[in-house]
């Protein structure tokens, strides 16, 4: 081991609660206060792509979901999200002006970088137009990933020993934050004063995120109602459905949970036959344009006799103590950043369920992991 626990008990709930820092350092390193501007590493591009192309895979795919999101709403790029393990049997269409980024923790990600080296040589293969440029997102700036792509932003993490993801998440969503507000203001689809109002939201976030982490007492107590089971749906819609597949995702690989994400909406259409008294949902349910439609969804899915976990938003309005058993609140914030919010009392559920099967957290069974 690289670094020791100090006073946490594991590496995963360490380096949950290491996240406030981790994105101060990251708005530090990439925000110029004296000239109001995002400072990234250069684009491998002239001006700005046509078309963004993004190959993860796991928690990195999960981030490159939240990222088109962006991409496609405040840059309006169009974007597309393919998993690394799936692109050299199915590869995207070639397209001119095309950003290809590659996004992998530790850099080392085999077939995130196989997916890569494959786009790389048959773009440079095709006209001018089509030829290769390529970005990477990582915590390690010196891995093997950096030897495939023109540029690489790190995400200045600091080290991430746990083999569940936590610090190294947020903080790529901090990055691409970052590249779709760049990418806005040089396609003029946001002026430089809405830049400024979404930087300024943006530096809320650490606080923000430390006023989640002081509720780790109610999300333990939660997690004891939950030691037990054996099934468990997540529910999200909008930005915060890569979240719901993102709190499966950390259910399943610590806890052996087994846990689904799913977009509220499509939950509806087949797969509620699920629910019985046994299955327990989580809601993920800030206060944005897709709540009311979510609050819809969960009703009918209380119907079935699921207990229901909220993650609401405080004070917005809305009367959810009637239909979720239990409620995690979060501060208020702005419905693009949400998911840097939404997802720290996940992280926090999946590790105290670990704990309380007497699991070892830092290093789930049949899972390996090259440090970030």
């Amino acid at each position: 081991m690289c670094e020791t626990n100090q006073d946490f008990p594991h590496f995963m709930l360490k380096e949950i609660h290491q996240q406030p820092a981790a994105i101060q350092t990251c708005l530090s390193t990439y925000w110029n206060p004296q000239s109001q501007t995002i400072q990234l590493p250069p684009f491998p591009f002239s001006s700005f792509p046509h078309e963004i192309h993004i190959l993860a895979s796991g928690t990195s795919r999960h981030a490159s979901l939240i990222a088109q999101f962006w991409l496609e709403q405040l840059a309006h790029i169009p974007t597309r999200v393919r998993s690394g393990s799936e692109f050299l049997e199915a590869p995207l269409p070639l397209t001119a002006n095309t950003l290809t980024i590659g996004v992998t923790q530790s850099g080392e990600t085999a077939d995130t970088l196989q997916a890569l080296e494959f786009e790389h040589h048959r773009r440079n293969q095709a006209a001018p137009e089509f030829h290769p440029h390529l970005l990477g997102i990582t915590n390690q700036a010196t891995s093997s990933l950096a030897d495939r792509v023109d540029t690489v932003i790190p995400t200045l993490a600091g080290t991430e020993v746990g083999v569940a993801a936590t610090k190294t998440f947020t903080t790529q969503l901090v990055v691409f934050y970052l590249l779709a507000l760049k990418l806005a203001e040089q396609r003029q689809c946001l002026n430089h004063d809405r830049t400024l109002q979404a930087i300024a939201v943006l530096h809320q976030l650490p606080a923000k995120i430390q006023q989640v982490l002081q509720q780790a007492d109610r999300i333990q107590a939660i997690a004891e109602q939950l030691v037990n089971t054996r099934h468990c749906i997540v529910l999200g819609r909008g930005i915060n459905q890569a979240i719901a597949l993102e709190a499966a995702l950390k259910l399943k690989e610590t806890t052996y949970l087994h846990a689904e994400g799913y977009a509220a909406g499509e939950f509806m259409h087949g797969p509620i036959a699920l629910l019985d008294e046994q299955i327990p949902i989580i809601a993920i349910a800030p206060a944005d344009n897709t709540q009311a439609n979510l609050l819809a969804n969960i009703h009918k899915a209380k119907s079935h006799g699921s207990p229901i976990i909220g993650i609401v938003t405080r004070d917005d309005g809305t009367n959810t103590a009637e239909l979720f058993e239990t409620q995690i609140i979060l501060p208020t914030v702005e419905e693009m950043l949400s998911p840097l919010l939404t997802v720290i009392p996940l992280q926090l559920l999946a590790y105290h369920i670990a704990v309380l099967r007497g699991l070892n957290v830092d290093r789930p069974r049949n899972i390996t992991k090259t440090l970030a």
